[in-house]
């Protein structure tokens, strides 16, 4: 595996690992634990997707205007995953607390 290749199996692993970890966090409240789970699964898959769709673009870049372009893409990409995580951990927290 390349490293890029590597870093987005990496990423990709860590936020399911993350996803999984939600759920139990916010298992504490037993009238809203099965609706933490359901946002940190969505959370989970969300994030997963844009790690997937950051790895496809920077590829893309680097084959279309090379590794500037793709470094660039990567970080553009690596951004709006972030944005995406905090955002459903944001839902998942409301979940949990039952809002």
């Amino acid at each position: 595996m390349d490293r890029r290749s590597r870093r987005a199996a990496f990423l990709l692993s860590v936020l399911l690992a993350l996803a999984a970890v939600a759920p139990a966090a916010g298992a504490e409240k037993r009238h809203s634990a099965k609706n933490a789970a359901k946002e940190g699964a969505k959370t989970g898959g969300r994030t997963a997707k844009e790690g997937v769709l950051t790895f496809g673009r920077s590829v893309k870049g680097f084959f279309t205007g090379g590794p500037k372009a793709a470094k660039d893409a990567w970080k553009a990409g690596a951004a709006k995953t972030k944005r995406t995580a905090k955002a459903g951990a944001r839902s998942t927290k409301r979940a949990a607390k039952g809002e």
